[in-house]
């Protein structure tokens, strides 16, 4: 839920910074995820000022452009290249100064003003349009200014820039209460002991009854509380500024004054309102109740819905006195019945609605708005009068008219206090400290919670309704304690080490953010795929997956009837939609569960999968592009092997029913990773032509082979010495095997084995010749010749003995 810190500041007074505000709110409860400054200009226009064209010529190179000088209040004026057409000796302007940094209307990059030469003349800024401001969309000609400002002003003066500050919370379900201004002003006046001040309502009145509009209700269950007036007279258009700049900071999107204000109302006191175009209600009365199984109704998105005749819908009586649909209650308007430019009178609404009956509405039709994410939560009930007459002098403040009706209220069954009755023993033994009569009827009776029929043991909290969640006598403890505050409830002494939980040593997540910002970091984007998936993928190579699939009993489609098994198919899936689309480099990660039934247990597993596929990187002028290889995988298999200390492995070949040509490495002789060039078969599947590479990591395993202790080795003070061998040797030995004979032959001084070049010809038939490179060392010692060449000897030895090898000279 996204708040506004100036906003606020006209309901309480607080002098905290909007930092200390956040840890104010996080502390009780309403966690602040995030502060940022909003500015009503992007950027503030910081190093923008007003200037003015002392010359104009045109540019000897150019016949669009032209030659200026510009005063913008220094020692010197500035020399600009404008291209604008309207340029001209004399005239006000904006200039952005060199180092300047703008926000282009319509762009999502900025623009930082350099000095630079254009056609062989400097420029040392830009006089600016309305677009390139982004104040604007004009692109006709630079912005010309009337005003008397000084030269070099900041151009954030004359524009009246102003900032604010948007304090986004991360409200909880059960805190409906606190979905607006009011509501977080309403915490923050328990805390700072400040007074709430909510807009007078004083000078609300009923002008005429010229528009009368009765209201029916049918169905209470669904609305217990029905209100509305008419509002005549009525110009429909822009908003003020500071509306649309209040609207703005919260991310909503400004539509028309008095849209605005509906809006505008739902965020500050959280009551939601709808404005209906009076003349729209062509029955002359409004019908609250639901309608036949599978009516049609055009939403304001222009989308037709089929009803159901559990939708409480508000209609108009119609000409034929049937009900005819307006608005979906409490979750989305209708097409037809909404205000536009050429409304002149509105039917106002504000009403309190079952959050049962809006929950499963707007669930049916997949339905999110501002209206249904307060309403299935739970509203405040007795707000919706007071709502009215706030919106009623708004709109009369801001679009003109008058009130020509009175104000419908039905309300025949009102919702009462919630009453819990309260033993001080249990409030001090779930707080874990014993707290002051006093203090606790202070703390209660600061949120709005009275304190009736109170002994030396027990007293009643009356709870107004508009606290949903506050109903047992653990709630009203819980909302004693967050404004008492959790940090003030001392640990007993009882509570030693023995009894708290240890922290892991490895962090599961942090090893996992630490392996997804190394693949970041290269250039790769993750993935967060379906666990369901289509059976006929698994099957196919099903001889290479562990255990049996996990069906799904009830499964809603024979595409996603079955959990996965391998990570491998739902990111072929995500690389096939991307290839649909012209998107062919693509560099993909994920983390995610695999599901096997084994002997008839359920068996989850994590794994990290990588794809790549198309060119390694983008063609450049000076550089040519390539198609990913083998070796462009194993080298970020490395990486995440080594990230996570995975040193010794040892290699075999990977599974021929998925890899066409790939590796498996195992640590401690279990596979940690398999990877390389898909199978044609497997890609087939999903339609994929070009190569796919793909590494399948198993997560779990590399996470309890990590240490996170750190091995320290002296760095060798002596030498070290390389020596080349070229080994011919059968074409069916891997130089894995090599280099593992190698090592098994000298394990003191061997430091490194690397092949360095592979040859295979016709005068090596059925044989092929490596070139290896081996690097020795000696820690104690520098190696003599004598030690380097019996070292050498033993490893030829072993490679003619084990392998029949020919050492070429």
């Amino acid at each position: 839920m996204k708040i506004s810190y100036k906003w606020l500041k006209e309901l309480i007074e607080i002098n905290q910074t909007p930092e200390q505000i956040g840890k104010l709110l996080t502390a009780t409860g309403l966690e602040v995820e995030g502060i940022e400054e909003i500015e009503s200009i992007k950027g503030g226009l910081q190093g923008v000022v007003i200037g003015q064209v002392l010359t104009c010529e045109k540019h000897p190179e150019a016949d669009r452009l032209s030659l200026t000088t510009v005063d913008v209040g220094g020692d010197a004026p500035l020399s600009i290249v404008c291209g604008a057409p309207n340029v001209a000796a004399g005239q006000k302007v904006i200039v952005a100064m060199v180092g300047a940094t703008l926000y282009p209307t319509g762009s999502e990059q900025p623009l930082v003003l350099k000095k630079s030469k254009i056609r062989g003349a400097l420029s040392e800024g830009m006089i600016c349009a309305e677009d390139e401001l982004g104040v604007g969309t004009s692109h006709e000609g630079i912005l010309v200014l009337d005003t008397q400002l000084a030269n070099g002003t900041p151009a954030s003066e004359y524009f009246g820039i102003s900032s604010d500050y948007l304090i986004e919370i991360g409200l909880t379900p059960n805190r409906a209460d606190a979905a607006s201004h009011y509501g977080v002003a309403r915490d923050l006046k328990a805390v700072l002991g400040q007074p709430v001040k909510l807009p007078s309502v004083e000078n609300f009145k009923v002008d005429s009854q010229k528009l009368p509009i009765p209201v029916e209700v049918l169905n209470f269950e669904a609305c217990p509380r029905y209100a509305g007036l008419t509002i005549s007279g009525i110009t429909v258009a822009e908003s003020p500024e500071w509306l649309k700049q209040r609207l703005q900071t919260i991310g909503i999107r400004s539509i028309n004054n008095i849209v605005d204000i509906t809006n505008y109302i739902c965020h500050e006191l959280g009551q939601p309102m709808h404005a209906f175009d009076a003349d729209k209600i062509t029955g002359g009365k409004v019908i609250v109740t639901t309608l036949a199984e599978g009516t049609s109704f055009v939403t304001l998105d222009g989308v037709e819905r089929k009803l159901s005749a559990s939708d409480l819908m508000i209609c108009n009586a119609g000409h034929d006195g049937q009900p005819e649909p307006m608005c979906i209650a409490g979750v989305f308007g209708g097409l037809t019945s909404g205000v536009t430019s050429e409304t002149t009178s509105i039917f106002l609404e504000s009403a309190y609605f079952s959050p049962v009956w809006v929950r499963k509405t707007a669930q049916r039709f997949a339905l999110k708005t501002d209206s249904s994410f307060r309403f299935e939560r739970g509203t405040d009930p007795n707000m919706p009068l007071y709502a009215l007459k706030r919106a009623s002098l708004l709109i009369r403040q801001i679009a003109g008219g008058t009130v020509s009706s009175e104000i419908i209220d039905i309300y025949p069954e009102p919702i009462v206090d919630f009453k819990v009755n309260m033993k001080y023993k249990n409030i001090d033994r779930l707080i874990g400290k014993s707290l002051e009569k006093e203090l606790i009827k202070s703390i209660l009776e600061s949120l709005d919670i009275r304190v009736t029929d109170q002994t030396e043991a027990t007293f009643t909290a009356i709870v107004p309704p508009y606290r949903v969640d506050v109903q047992r006598e653990a709630d009203v403890i819980e909302e004693i304690l967050r404004i008492y505050g959790f940090g003030q409830v001392e640990l007993s002494s009882a509570l030693s080490s023995d009894y708290l939980s240890d922290f892991p040593i490895n962090d599961p997540e942090k090893l996992k953010l630490r392996a997804a910002e190394l693949l970041a970091a290269n250039g790769f984007n993750e993935m967060i795929n379906n666990s369901l998936t289509k059976p006929e993928y698994q099957a196919s190579i099903a001889e290479s997956l562990a255990g049996a699939p996990v069906k799904i009993l009830n499964y809603l489609s024979e595409d996603l009837s079955v959990m996965r098994q391998t990570l491998l198919f739902s990111g072929l899936e995500v690389i096939a939609y991307n290839s649909n689309r012209r998107q062919r480099d693509l560099k993909l990660f994920e983390f995610g569960k695999t599901y096997h039934l084994t002997e008839g247990k359920y068996i989850e597993k994590e794994r990290l999968s990588v794809f790549l596929t198309g060119n390694i990187q983008a063609e450049t002028w000076f550089e040519k592009s390539r198609e990913v290889t083998f070796h462009d995988l194993a080298a970020y298999v490395n990486q995440v092997l080594t990230a996570l200390k995975i040193k010794h492995v040892d290699k075999q070949p990977a599974d021929a029913a998925i890899f066409k040509s790939g590796l498996t490495l195992l640590a401690n002789k279990k596979p940690v990773v398999s990877f390389g060039l898909l199978n044609a078969s497997v890609a087939k599947k999903l339609d994929l032509k070009a190569g796919v590479y793909y590494a399948d990591f198993d997560w779990d395993y590399l996470l309890r082979q990590y240490s996170a202790a750190v091995q320290y080795r002296e760095v060798a003070k002596f030498p070290e010495v390389r020596r080349d061998l070229s080994v011919v040797v059968e074409k069916k030995i891997t130089f894995e095997e090599l280099r593992q004979a190698a090592y098994k032959t000298e394990r003191q001084l061997l430091r490194s084995v690397n092949v360095f070049d592979v040859y295979e010809g016709a005068n090596l038939e059925g044989k092929k010749s490596y070139s290896i490179s081996f690097i020795l060392q000696d820690d104690q010692q520098t190696m003599t010749d004598k030690v380097i060449d019996k070292t050498m000897q033993r490893l030829i030895a072993a490679y003619e003995r084990e392998f029949e090898a020919v050492i070429r000279k």
